[in-house]
C-alpha cells in the first residue's frame, strides 16, 4: 500500500500558513492566543 501522506511544501504553506491565519477572524485568535502564550513558532 502507498503511504498515505505525500508532503508538498507549497499545499502546506498555503492551507496552515501565516497568511492563511491572518485571512480570517478565527485564525487572527489562533494567532493572538499563540502569542499570549509565548510560543516561538506562531503558523507554519
Amino acid at each position: 500500500m502507498k503511504r498515505t501522506w505525500q508532503p508538498k511544501k507549497r499545499r502546506r504553506v498555503r492551507v496552515h500558513g501565516f497568511l492563511k491565519r491572518m485571512s480570517s477572524p478565527g485564525g487572527r485568535n489562533v494567532i493572538n492566543a499563540r502569542r499570549a502564550r509565548g510560543r516561538k513558532r506562531l503558523a507554519l
